[in-house]
């Protein structure tokens, strides 16, 4: 009769060693986010920009080091906030957080939260005094508007009520219609059109969803650097060169010069760019 361990005696250590395979196998936080952001084109810089991280804390947790954040509520906020930046699902590295440091964290104290509240002061109640006043001056200036308007309608109404006016004798008078104020659609459309020739001007529209932008000169001075939501337009200009970093690429309508860039960018590419005078394609 033997005396060894059975088959079924030594399961649980493989599967012990099966697990700790698996979590060797799976990459770290920071090196998930880091591996993300090098397949996505994009620099530390980039992605400080685009998420107003610090550099040195993106640096940090793509080093695994979350010390930097201050707290396991600050520390997963920007976990979500990269990931998304990266096109990487936040959920399984937030789970995988709360694996390595001891689950959900715990809730943070509200006295500290809203110690700006305590010095606020004291709300009191309505002034019905004032408000009175206030409804009483708002009604004597209806009603002095009615009768002004009153007044000048009472030409306009004997007009319309009396007979037809024949196109012989003195002419009758006539009501001028009001001219629209707002800018008719063509007008807007070709104002990029209309753009000087001596300078290069770029249009950015995001037309089918939201993208990060960043745009420079030609000194390499920032123009602008942040989100661009859906429906949204940007418009850039400088005497000779602008220098375009688009986020997701295929969200993004161009227009150089006055004429629409054709292209075939992909969702979620990143694209750099530089326009410069009298060039409708890129540079």
């Amino acid at each position: 009769m033997s005396i060894g361990n059975s088959p079924e005696d030594e399961r649980p250590f493989e599967d012990e060693r099966v697990e700790e395979d698996r979590e060797e196998a799976r990459p770290s936080i920071g090196r998930a986010l880091q591996q993300a952001r090098i397949a996505a084109g994009l620099t530390v810089d980039d992605i400080s920009s685009a998420t107003r991280v610090r550099m040195n804390i993106v640096h940090a947790i793509e080093a695994d080091d979350f010390t930097a954040c201050g707290g396991d509520v600050y520390a997963r906020g920007h976990i979500r906030t990269l990931a998304k930046a990266v096109h990487l699902d936040p959920a399984p590295l937030l789970a995988q957080y709360g694996d390595e440091h001891g689950g959900r964290p715990a809730p943070t104290p509200a006295a500290p939260l809203f110690e700006a509240e305590r010095i606020r002061p004291e709300r009191r109640g309505p002034n019905w005094t004032a408000a009175m006043v206030a409804a009483i001056v708002a009604v004597i200036g209806f009603v002095g508007f009615t009768m002004f308007q009153g007044d000048d309608s009472g030409g306009e109404a004997n007009v319309a009520e009396g007979s037809t006016p024949t196109t012989g004798g003195s002419a009758s008078p006539t009501t001028k219609t009001k001219k629209p104020t707002d800018p008719t659609p063509e007008a807007s459309d070709s104002a990029i059109a209309a753009a000087p020739q001596d300078k290069v001007t770029v249009q950015v529209a995001a037309a089918d969803g939201r993208s990060w932008i960043s745009a420079k000169d030609h000194n390499g001075r920032l123009l602008f650097d942040g989100f661009l939501k859906q429906g949204e337009t940007k418009t850039f200009q400088d005497s000779s060169k602008v220098q375009l970093v688009l986020g997701d690429a295929g969200a993004i309508d161009l227009f150089v010069n006055g004429k629409k860039i054709k292209d075939d960018f992909q969702p979620g590419s990143v694209e750099r760019l530089t326009y410069t005078k009298g060039d409708p394609e890129a540079g």
